[in-house]
């Protein structure tokens, strides 16, 4: 048996700033003796809620299920041990691979370097036993497999996932710097957004929000547009387990009244991929887009506005967008009357140009960004 069979423990990665509400997520889902950890949760849970983990969470970014730890001191122990495991139970010489890799404070150092080696002992252990190896797909492989070394302690696990779940399937066109999906998630369960008050974006870019919102008032499975995951590569997968918890997770997906979830954008390009993007998820086309400038819009009273506005990063460029958030505040002060604001500020400098207190504010990263997310509550 597995390390995973043995104590049906697992490990979520997920974005630090955001473990508050992935703990919850999980526990909605199923998950039990939730622990914190570097970069991730620690977590209990059947087969059952596994695979109802990898379908609907949004906040997820992988789940691993560990196959075996040990002291792996040197780069020969780690290829010594990996080679001498049963890797025909997860995959054949016909598929194709991909390693990652992290490493702190052990004895091998690089993490490229770890997962070349844990890469040669698989391909190694299918040379010795059929001639033929498996080849290396760092895009899109039939399975991902991880190695975590900390302290000199090797976990040795099959990504579940196969692949970030961030990556829903409905980007199909983008715009530069898109948010990712899984911050979209998190920023939409920050807003304490419920459905029951009109949701709009003024900078909508590729539609990120957009989606996620709808994934979120349908209760559309954030998984179901994936063909593939990757626990179907565990040797006690059970298919038609699966299949039931798709199936229950689908009929549970509800219609939502056209134009609760709208947006706009004034660049062209931008609307035309956030409509793309969109119909790949709402096909009866209920989230309403057009192209509009923010500041030209006459009223956005009563609504919950969620936007995530240019900022020089983003840009590529240095701009100074003082201005740009000065009249942004302004707009918000006069013509949004009654709503409340969730912004994220890439650059969280231009928070005070915006004129308005906050009534709270919170620390997402976006990419390596120190962003901030602020509400104002628009009396």
């Amino acid at each position: 048996m597995y390390q995973y069979q043995k104590n049906n423990r697992y490990f979520a990665q997920v974005a630090d700033d955001i473990k508050d509400i992935a703990s919850d997520e999980l526990q909605s889902l199923g998950a039990e003796d939730i622990k914190p950890a570097y970069r991730g949760l620690h977590f209990n849970a059947t087969l059952e809620s596994l695979y109802r983990i990898n379908y609907q969470s949004v906040l997820i970014n992988r789940v691993l299920a560990p196959l075996l730890s040990f002291k792996c001191h040197s780069d020969k122990y780690l290829y010594q041990t990996a080679v001498k495991m049963e890797w025909q139970e997860f995959l054949t010489e016909a598929n194709t691979i991909a390693v990652f890799a992290s490493v702190s404070h052990s004895a091998i150092r690089h993490s490229k370097f770890a997962a070349l080696r844990l890469k040669d002992a698989i391909v190694d252990y299918f040379k010795d036993k059929t001639g033929k190896r498996p080849s290396v797909d760092t895009h899109n492989p039939d399975i991902w497999i991880n190695l975590h070394i900390e302290q000199n302690e090797a976990v040795i696990s099959i990504d579940t996932s196969g692949g970030s779940l961030h990556r829903r399937g409905y980007r199909k066109n983008s715009v530069q710097a898109p948010m990712m999906e899984t911050l979209a998630a998190a920023i939409i369960k920050y807003s304490g957004w419920d459905g029951a008050t009109p949701l709009y974006d003024p900078f909508c870019g590729s539609g990120t929000f957009l989606c996620e919102a709808y994934l979120a008032a349908s209760k559309t499975p954030a998984g179901i547009l994936r063909t593939n995951f990757g626990f179907g590569n565990l040797p006690d997968h059970d298919e038609k387990l699966w299949l039931h918890v798709k199936t229950t997770a689908d009929k549970n997906i509800q219609k939502i009244t056209s134009g609760l979830i709208s947006g706009s954008d004034k660049n062209n390009k931008a609307v035309l991929a956030a409509l793309q993007n969109c119909q790949q998820i709402d096909t009866t086309g209920v989230i309403k887009i057009n192209r509009q400038d923010a500041f030209r819009i006459s009223s956005l009273e009563n609504k919950m506005i969620i936007c995530n506005p240019p900022y020089g990063v983003r840009l590529n460029n240095k701009t100074d967008l003082s201005d740009f958030y000065k009249n942004l505040g302004d707009f918000l002060k006069q013509r949004c009357k009654g709503s409340t604001a969730f912004i994220y500020f890439g650059e969280r400098r231009y928070l005070k140009n915006i004129g308005l207190k906050t009534s709270w504010k919170k620390i997402l990263s976006n990419g390596g960004l120190d962003g901030r997310l602020a509400k104002f509550e628009l009396y």
